[in-house]
C-alpha cells in the first residue's frame, strides 16, 4: 500500500511540474547573451500552432534549436508578421 501510495503522489508531483513547464519562459542560453522565450505567450496566439516549431502537436525538444534555426524561424516569423523582437539586443540579454 506504501509503493501505491508513494507512486500516486510522485505521478502528482511530477504532473505538476509539466503542467507548469507549459506557463513557464524558456531561457535559452546563447553566446550573446540568454534568450528568454515566453511559450505561453505564444501558446496562446491564435495564428500559431505547435508545428510551427515543434516536430509534433505534442511539442517537446525542439531537434535543430540552435542559432541558425532560431534566426530563421524566430525572427523570420517577427519579421513576417511585423510584430516580435528582431534586433539583437532585443532577444540576447547579458
Amino acid at each position: 500500500m506504501k509503493k501505491i501510495l508513494a507512486a500516486v503522489v510522485l505521478s502528482l508531483f511530477c504532473a505538476g511540474f509539466a503542467a507548469a513547464a507549459d506557463d513557464a519562459d524558456v531561457v535559452l542560453p546563447a553566446k550573446n547573451g540568454n534568450v528568454t522565450f515566453p511559450h505561453k505567450k505564444h501558446q496562446d496566439m491564435k495564428e500559431l500552432k505547435c508545428t510551427d516549431c515543434h516536430e509534433t502537436d505534442k511539442g517537446g525538444k525542439i531537434a535543430n534549436l540552435g542559432k541558425e534555426w532560431a534566426h530563421k524561424t524566430c525572427k523570420g516569423c517577427h519579421t513576417d508578421k511585423g510584430k516580435g523582437p528582431t534586433k539583437c539586443t532585443e532577444c540576447h540579454k547579458k
